[in-house]
């Protein structure tokens, strides 16, 4: 196999054997590409590149201003790029292996209060021209909130899933792991006004010889369902109905507060993580560090003994 065929091989791979998605086989694509780019700009190419060009990689992307994320994450795609290389007996070695990676930025999520989501919903049922386009956007608005779904989880919802008045939504994750979030019921409430109005609209469409669409959030595109831009661009304008600022108001913020709310409750950690399909309890930590950050800052405003003077 040529070294050009590396990497069309290796995405090949990851969706066949780990059932990887397209926005991440995008990614390891586009951050591959630029790193094939940079070796061949050295004179070298993955079949060819040791540890000492990797790293010397990994300084360039650091000199551009890259984050320490973006510098992470391209490490890890081309570790396993190697990984991958060195099974299919490309290469005996992996040249990646032991080189350290620059880590994370710690950053906490942003979230919203109970009030701004509170806000939010009712400007998603209020927002459209018509009465099928307020119903899909109450019912999008509600099913986030209520199961923390990830956008791409959400606009890409079979209708399958939802018949029936369910009390649970199976939701198909990363790698295509599966997972049952319970419903609230003004989640429901808003499911099944929508199945009323996407019935008619779908008859309409089989009255007319085209077929049927799977998805529970049709769409003429080329997906077949809204795709996740349209719902980023459609959260905005609920955001500015609602007086929210847009700035802080994106489908994974609400994703962010499903999580920050049910803890504040007193919901158990790892129930969260069951519920938002985190495969490391570690990644859903970082929740517990919001809610520290939140009750100290409200000491600190209504504390008498915090108050200067």
């Amino acid at each position: 196999m040529s070294t050009a065929q590396w990497i069309p091989r290796f995405l090949e791979a990851m969706a066949a054997e780990r059932g990887a998605a397209g926005n991440t086989l995008a990614a390891y694509e586009r951050d591959l590409t630029h790193a094939a780019d940079w070796l061949g700009d050295q004179g070298r190419d993955f079949a060819t590149a040791m540890q000492d060009d990797v790293e010397a990689y990994l300084v360039h992307c650091d000199r551009r201003g890259l984050s320490r994320a973006t510098r992470a994450r391209r490490l890890s795609a081309i570790k396993q790029l190697y990984r991958f290389a060195f099974e299919e007996g490309l290469r005996g070695d992996n040249p990646a292996v032991q080189i350290a990676g620059p880590g994370r930025d710690r950053r906490l999520p942003k979230t919203l209060s109970v009030e701004e989501v509170d806000r939010l919903l009712d400007a998603g049922a209020a927002h459209g021209r018509t009465a099928v386009d307020r119903s899909r956007n109450a019912c999008l608005m509600q099913l986030l909130y209520a199961t923390g779904m990830r956008v791409t989880e959400l606009v890409s919802l079979p209708v399958s899933s939802a018949r029936g008045d369910p009390r649970m939504l199976l939701i198909r994750g990363k790698g295509g792991k599966e997972r049952m979030v319970p419903l609230s019921p003004p989640a429901r409430a808003a499911l099944a006004d929508w199945l009323v109005q996407r019935e008619a609209g779908e008859e309409a469409k089989q009255a007319a010889g085209k077929p049927l669409s799977p998805f529970l959030f049709p769409s003429r595109g080329k997906a077949g369902h809204l795709t996740r831009h349209a719902f980023y661009m459609a959260i905005k304008d609920f955001a500015v109905a609602a007086g929210v600022s847009p700035a802080k108001v994106t489908p994974h913020t609400l994703r962010h507060a499903f999580a920050t709310h049910l803890l504040a409750n007193g919901a158990d950690l790892r129930a969260i993580q069951t519920l938002l399909g985190h495969a490391d309890v570690a990644t859903t930590e970082i929740y517990t560090h919001v809610l520290e950050a939140r009750l100290r800052a409200l000491v600190l405003d209504h504390h008498p003994l915090a108050r200067d003077g």
